[in-house]
């Protein structure tokens, strides 16, 4: 039976990886229920459904660019990694980059997948259209400029079969990387804004434990920062080997550091594309709060250490910008994201409670492609266009034929 990427959610329903839109299109006319899958690197229940199962990642791979280089198309089924390559071949680049370049770009964009910067917006934000297979088999162009725009981009695959997307993209660029170690958490908290505005991209590596061992990655635009030179180091001290987001893993997966500048799509995430980074031995929870309440939810994970720590391999720490996007876990505010990677352990489900008595009404929103025991309705609540969503989903697909377990459960909230 196929499964996620951890092992942890299995699906029954068959897959079919059609090569041409023309496929696609007759399969989602013949079927009572499909849905679109990514990489399977979800945690949730998104991609579960009783239906097919369409993947798009046999669909012609091209990157068109466009005559202004300001977008390119490509297809909903490449992953990142391919795409970092083929644009830097163009002279291009992305803003951002999630810490994983395994994932699709189709999948990434409708859970509102992201990175961390505090200027960056989610992957989904850099979405100017969409080509989608609507329930009927009909193919629509969607763009920014549609009053529903919003709408269609984080919509975990309820509105039909994405095909291609429309990036935003940039010239190209370099980033410089580097990690310090023994962070004190309550630098953190006392200095939020100075340690996630001290790179383009700032990730906080914490394991909650008392004593001041956490890890700062600072990655560096080199053509707008330059490369990180010692200072501001916020009581931390530059590590001089290269590191793993778990210290005693080997580093060999990692993406370079020590301050060696690199292309950005080499340097953005975290992990190598020729490489796994783990076993998938794990399960990930996130959670995104408001900016301004980040602070308070870093305390009140504090408080919870010794529940958190002894089922944690390690937590997250990242800022992204707000957008627009109706189901975006960013809609709205700056954005501070916590996220928790666990052991494989169903002790978890009786922590993960806990965490969400204290983070939800901060404004927490559980990501899409992670686990939560959110009900429904405090999951709907927390996005103020749920009702515009649920009107959309209606009007495209009255009959549900494009609907997961998700979905479903929040269109009956």
């Amino acid at each position: 039976m196929r499964t996620n990427w951890s092992g942890t959610v299995a699906f029954e329903q068959p897959l079919v990886l059609p090569t041409s839109l023309d496929e696609v299109r007759s399969l989602v006319r013949e079927q009572e229920r499909v849905l679109a899958v990514g990489s399977a690197h979800s945690f949730s229940r998104a991609a579960v459904s009783s239906g097919l199962h369409l993947g798009t990642e046999d669909l012609p791979a091209d990157v068109a660019v466009a005559t202004d280089r300001s977008t390119v198309t490509v297809s909903a089924g490449m992953r990142y990694a391919e795409l970092g390559r083929a644009l830097h071949v163009h002279g291009l680049a992305l803003a951002a980059m999630a810490s994983l370049p395994h994932i699709s770009v189709g999948g990434a964009v409708a859970t509102g997948t992201h990175g961390s910067g505090d200027a960056i917006g989610t992957l989904s934000s850099a979405v100017t259209a969409l080509q989608v297979v609507t329930p009927d088999g009909d193919v629509r162009e969607v763009r920014r400029s549609d009053a529903d725009f919003a709408g269609w981009v984080v919509a975990l695959g309820a509105l039909g079969i994405v095909t291609s997307v429309n990036l935003a993209v940039e010239p190209t660029y370099e980033v410089a990387q580097s990690v310090l170690l023994g962070l004190d958490l309550d630098e953190v908290e006392s200095n939020f804004d100075a340690v996630f505005g001290a790179a383009t991209s700032v990730s906080v590596f914490t394991r909650w434990r008392p004593e001041p061992d956490a890890q700062l990655w600072l990655k560096r635009r080199v053509d707008r920062e330059g490369a990180w030179t010692g200072a501001p180091n916020f009581g931390a001290q530059a590590s001089e080997r290269k590191m793993h987001p778990l210290e005693d893993l080997d580093p060999v997966h990692c993406t370079e550091q020590l301050g060696h500048a690199g292309p950005w799509h080499e340097r953005l995430p975290h992990f190598k594309a020729e490489f796994t980074p783990s076993s998938g031995d794990e399960i990930q929870a996130e959670y995104l709060l408001p900016r301004v309440r980040a602070v308070e939810g870093i305390r009140a994970m504090r408080a919870m250490a010794d529940r958190i720590t002894p089922l944690l391999h390690v937590t997250e720490i990242r800022t992204m910008r707000a957008d627009d996007l109706w189901m975006s876990p960013a809609y709205g505010h700056d954005t501070v994201g916590i996220h928790f990677t666990w052991h494989k352990d169903e002790r978890i489900f009786d922590v993960l409670p806990a965490i969400e008595d204290a983070l939800l009404p901060l404004g927490a929103r559980p990501h899409w492609g992670k686990v939560t025991c959110a009900t429904p309705a405090q999951l709907v609540a927390a996005y103020p266009h749920i009702d515009d969503f649920r009107g959309l989903v209606n009007a495209v697909d009255p009959r549900g034929k494009c609907r997961s377990i998700v979905i479903e459960s929040l269109m009956s909230a």
